[in-house]
């Protein structure tokens, strides 16, 4: 049987990206160069950091690339007033895309009607200034039927997308260290399961090469948050992808193998 493939051009791999420039350390130098590569790039969207939306605004007028912002990032433990607060000003100072993490322990306690109430007033607002809300599970924390959960309340409320991590969702290992997941092919298969057929998928935590970014479009994946911009786009390239559709083979990387994704 021949392995399977899909038909995928550079502008549309660059349409799956949310260039991340989330980490702490990001300098103003980091984040505008940052920014400019995402300009550069036609990527979907650059994903900052809230006080980091004006100087986006700025960097991106005139382009199609989208300004997003994250909002109780990266815990989701701030007052549901607070988000609301963080998502107004974001929205407000050019943000168009939000993406939210949920009250994690909100959800393991199975407090749903707290879940879903947070999620409907930060949705409502987004949604009426014409941005679109992304909903972030940090599934590294929960178990499959508080997935399942999300993705029916994310249906119910008409949510844009759902998506799987925050990339900062570290679970403490039996040998003391710290590390995640991410987006994993079971979740994400999970998610588009779950998730009605108008939700989108966000992949986030892991995805670093062209193969796992082919792979999760190959799961129902739409979009992707990615801080290997660069190297992903770098890679395409030298494997013959153009503007113009190639048809490519969907291969499983070993990093998906061996559980280490």
């Amino acid at each position: 049987m021949a392995p399977p493939t899909i038909k995928i051009s550079l502008p549309q791999i660059a349409q799956l990206i949310d260039h991340s420039l989330l980490h702490p350390t990001l300098s103003d130098a980091d984040l505008r160069a940052g920014l400019a590569l995402a300009r550069t790039s036609s990527v979907a969207s650059a994903c900052v950091k809230p006080y980091a939306v004006p100087l986006a605004r700025s960097i991106l007028a005139g382009s199609p690339v989208r300004v997003c912002s994250v909002v109780g990032f990266p815990h989701g433990s701030s007052s549901a007033s607070v988000k609301i607060a963080e998502t107004a000003e974001a929205v407000s100072s050019g943000a168009t895309e939000i993406d939210m993490v949920i009250n994690i322990g909100k959800a393991l306690s199975g407090e749903w009607g707290y879940v879903e109430h947070e999620i409907e007033a930060i949705n409502r607002l987004v949604t009426a200034k014409g941005a679109i809300l992304k909903v972030i599970f940090e599934n590294d924390f929960l178990q499959d039927h508080h997935i399942i959960r999300l993705c029916q309340i994310c249906t119910d409320l008409n949510v844009a997308f759902v998506k799987t991590s925050t990339g900062y969702g570290f679970v403490k290992q039996p040998n003391g260290f710290y590390s995640y997941q991410g987006a994993t092919p079971h979740h994400l298969k999970l998610m588009r399961k779950h998730a009605g057929p108008k939700v989108q998928i966000k992949a986030a935590g892991g995805v670093r090469t062209l193969d796992e970014l082919i792979y999760v479009l190959s799961l129902g994946v739409t979009r992707i948050g990615a801080s290997a911009t660069e190297a992903i786009l770098e890679e395409a390239r030298a494997r013959g992808i153009g503007e113009a559709e190639v048809e490519v083979e969907v291969k499983v990387p070993q990093s998906l193998q061996d559980g280490s994704y």
